[in-house]
């Protein structure tokens, strides 16, 4: 029996044993060497142990404070309190074992995501794109790339890496994202981290936890179209479980978006969806950040109207949501290119809206004119704008896109007149005018601007429907 005993005990050291020497503690791929972790925050450090239950200790070098929480059934979470921006710092991850991660800065986290003019890199084709890769040399901005990856279920982790910013890191990163990232160094004067989550095709209902959508009855017909192309599953919720559930709940400052061409065809759902986007979001990551968007460039779409239907959809969810922004593009597209090579000024026009409303900077313009009201006074419409304090300009000598129509419904060539902040829109040939159009078309490159040389978004003061369908060029 004695023997028995020690036989036992013995066995039971060696399992012990065992166990404590292959037991592993792992992390996700965002926190790891190189990140940048939220400034002035509260940020979250967590990971999986081998272990069901053992204390996790897990210590920033920046105030040398060491938390400690059990890990449950296998995984464990820690919320550490960051300073002011600064580094490279270590966070340190303690249980059976010890996880030492360096080159940790601490500065501002955005998050870019969309579609192909998201995920649009320098080696893909921009503007001075070289001389733009040979100069991205900045040890400060660290690089997040989330792979093209997908899955029928939120995913805990995600492949990736962050990376300092260099030539041969930006150059296959997000441009916008770059550009974006750049100016909000420059300005800031901290590090800056960046994660691109994009994929090229892709429509907004992937990009959201699909619950948001089952469980919303707007949206029950929509999901009955969706179809798989040769890229990706269109399927609502792929890509969110993929490439942004992994990410949650990474601290971040804010989200930049350039999406919507592949919504094009469903015009009328897509402030909906956009804004359960916005809002799935903000609730996964338990923070109402805020949420800048791009207003799809003009381009020569074969269905007549798709393009401007689906920039005043975007119009629509910006003056809807709150705390988000929308940076107009259409001075610097290509009707012929669907992938306008001018990155630079859009990661710089999203930079500035981050700029104002985020970082308290007074002097910087951050939107262009945008659509009001529009009032009748006899035989013309005056409309009036927001973001046009300072008074409206236009480039050129004649005030260009703008339709005026009467009870016929059948819109004219305008006149026009700038007043101050106001344009007066009249047709000889109109006597009792009710709605007025700008730069309603797919491929419309209007010269309306405000003072701050920022252009104006398109709009209509009417509702009426308008049928894809029954305009297909």
């Amino acid at each position: 029996m004695k023997k028995f005993l020690l036989v036992s005990a013995l066995f039971f050291a060696f399992i012990i044993l065992a166990q404590n020497c292959f037991a592993k503690i792992w992390l996700p791929s965002v926190i790891s060497d190189n990140m940048v972790l939220q400034r002035n925050s509260v940020v979250t450090i967590w990971g999986w142990s081998s272990k069901t239950i053992e204390p996790i200790t897990v210590t920033g070098s920046w105030n040398g404070v060491a938390v400690t929480q059990d890990a449950y059934q296998g995984k464990w979470s820690v919320q550490l309190t960051t300073p002011e921006a600064g580094g490279p710092y270590s966070v340190t991850i303690e249980g059976h074992e010890t996880i030492t991660l360096s080159n940790v800065l601490i500065g501002e986290v955005w998050i870019a995501s969309g579609q192909s003019n998201m995920e649009w890199s320098a080696s893909s084709g921009i503007n001075n794109a070289q001389d733009e890769i040979d100069q991205a040399n900045y040890p400060n901005i660290h690089l997040f790339q989330v792979p093209k990856h997908q899955s029928p279920n939120p995913q805990d982790d995600t492949p990736g890496q962050w990376t300092a910013c260099k030539p041969e890191t930006m150059k296959d990163f997000s441009a916008v994202a770059y550009f974006f990232g750049r100016k909000l160094h420059k300005e800031l004067n901290v590090p800056i981290g960046l994660i691109n989550a994009s994929w090229g095709g892709t429509r907004a209902e992937v990009w959201l936890n699909a619950k948001s959508l089952i469980n919303d009855s707007d949206f029950v017909d929509l999901k009955e179209h969706f179809t798989e192309n040769k890229w990706h599953s269109s399927q609502p919720g792929y890509m969110y479980n993929a490439m942004i559930a992994p990410l949650i709940p990474f601290e971040i400052a804010g989200a930049i978006w350039y999406q919507g061409e592949a919504n094009r065809l469903d015009p009328d759902s897509y402030p909906g969806i956009l804004e359960s986007l916005i809002r799935n979001w903000r609730e996964e990551w338990g923070s109402d950040f805020p949420f800048y968007l791009v207003q799809i460039a003009p381009f020569n779409y074969k269905e007549k109207e798709a393009g401007v239907l689906m920039r005043e959809a975007q119009l629509k969810t910006f003056k809807k949501v709150p705390n988000t922004g929308m940076v107009v593009v259409s001075d610097i597209g290509d009707i012929n290119n669907i992938h306008p090579q001018n990155k630079q000024d859009v990661g710089k026009r999203l930079a500035n809206w981050a700029l104002a409303k985020n970082y308290d900077f007074t002097d910087i313009a951050f939107s262009g004119p945008v659509y009001r009201e529009g009032k009748r006074e006899g035989k013309e419409m005056v409309v009036y704008f927001d973001y046009a304090d300072n008074g409206l300009m236009k480039k050129g000598d004649e005030l260009t896109h703008f339709e005026i129509c009467g009870p016929d419904k059948i819109f004219m060539e305008a006149q026009t007149r700038i007043e101050g902040n106001t344009v007066r829109v009249w047709n000889s040939k109109i006597i009792n005018p009710i709605a007025v159009r700008f730069a309603w078309g797919n491929s419309a490159e209007p010269n309306l601007y405000n003072r701050a040389g920022l252009p104006a978004s398109c709009f209509r003061t009417d509702n009426w429907k308008i049928e894809l369908d029954e305009n297909k060029e």
